[in-house]
């Protein structure tokens, strides 16, 4: 018991701790926050690579670490429509790392590599999300609309992993995914649902986002958050190993504790971009799909 009074306590200090540097930098944005995504995406780029070790796959972690940092410092300058570019040089060098490297040519080498450069994709689009939208001001203070977004991603995600974990202990009975990820439970899940998606509104009310729009963003976040975080459980659970690291106390590494950001994020970024401010709607999306079936069936 005692043992796990000092697990818990030391994943409730940890967790603060991340949780106010975390915010901080988002509050602050430019240099704190690309030096806190640079911090996140070369840390966590090392722990997947050295994940992927113990099923001996032997992703190039250098191309990863250069293509990571490169789409990092282009989206914290606000060219994010070069991300696809930096991508494809990416794919490029990976097949040209194998080809040159002077040893068997593993595809698995390959693909490995490629999936390492989303660990630092899909956090790019904080920065993407933070220069979203016209300025407002607070206090006399002006920013970016976007701002308010990642506040709200932040807080959403924030009551997600809080009353998932809470409600799991306590009255989780049946797993969400045994195999993958055995103390998770269906009960924690939907108690983390519940709770984001009325933070999300409460929130949302304060920043000026619609009921309709806080609602299914709230929602997207906290399905994304959970999916992020059995997607990691699920590489973590094939190689084998607990942890992608030991640098967080009662956390893990990097990796581990932010998960719930890989899916979230871009996924939040895309809905706020066409849904909220271009105001896109579920007639245009059905007029779209329409015309896609059309082209398909000739």
């Amino acid at each position: 018991m005692a043992v796990l009074d000092t697990i818990a306590k030391n994943r409730l200090i940890t967790g603060f701790a991340m949780g106010t540097l975390v915010f901080s930098c988002i509050l602050l944005g430019g240099k704190w926050l690309l030096a806190l995504l640079l911090l996140f995406i070369i840390t966590a780029s090392k722990e997947y690579a050295d994940i992927l070790k113990n099923k001996g796959f032997l992703p190039f972690f250098k191309v990863i670490l250069i293509v990571s940092v490169s789409m990092v410092l282009i989206s914290a300058c606000g060219y994010g429509e070069l991300l696809p570019l930096v991508l494809l040089f990416g794919t490029i060098g990976s097949f040209l790392a194998v080809l040159f490297r002077g040893r068997q040519p593993y595809i698995a080498n390959v693909a490995t590599t490629i999936l390492g450069f989303l660990i630092a994709w899909m956090p790019c689009h904080i920065c993407l999300i933070r220069e979203m939208g016209p300025d407002v001001s607070l206090f006399g203070i002006s920013f970016k609309q976007g701002l308010y977004f990642l506040v709200f991603i932040f807080f959403v995600i924030l009551f997600t992993d809080i009353a998932a974990y809470y409600f799991g202990v306590k009255f989780g009975k049946h797993k969400l995914s045994p195999v993958i990820s055995p103390k998770k439970t269906i009960e924690g899940s939907l108690a983390g649902g519940f709770c984001a998606i009325v933070a999300g509104l409460i929130i949302g009310k304060f920043i000026g986002i619609s009921l309709y729009h806080s609602f299914v963003l709230a929602l997207i976040v906290t399905v994304m958050a959970q999916l992020g975080d059995l997607s990691e459980s699920l590489i973590k659970r094939d190689a084998g190993v607990k942890d992608s690291g030991n640098s967080l106390p009662g956390h893990g590494g990097f990796l581990d504790r932010a998960d719930s950001y890989l899916f979230s994020v871009p996924v939040a970024y895309y809905y706020i971009k066409f849904f909220i401010l271009t105001n896109l709607t579920l007639p245009m999306v059905g007029e779209f799909i329409k015309k896609v079936f059309h082209v398909i069936c000739g």
